[in-house]
């Protein structure tokens, strides 16, 4: 008696879009439930320079996420929060 190999197929693109779309969903809710930890350390620290610097690290990479997802230069995703 012969074994048959079995493998498990690939996921489509289909798929795989998916539940990476949903991935990057929760990872936003879970940055959402950040802010809100950090709005409550701030309130209790307001002089806490190293929660600005988390925040100014946040920022930056979600400039860059942006200029990414929206075939952008960061600088122009920099015009676009000041209005220009």
């Amino acid at each position: 008696m012969t074994k048959r190999k079995t493998t498990k197929p690939e996921p489509t693109a289909a798929e795989m879009y998916a539940a990476r779309r949903n991935d990057i969903a929760r990872l936003l809710d879970v940055l959402q439930m950040h802010l809100d930890i950090n709005d409550k350390e701030h309130a209790a620290a307001p002089a806490n320079w190293g929660l600005v610097g988390n925040l100014g690290k946040v920022r930056e990479d979600l400039v860059n996420l942006v200029g990414f997802m929206a075939n952008m230069d960061p600088e122009h995703v920099e015009e676009f929060l000041k209005g220009e």
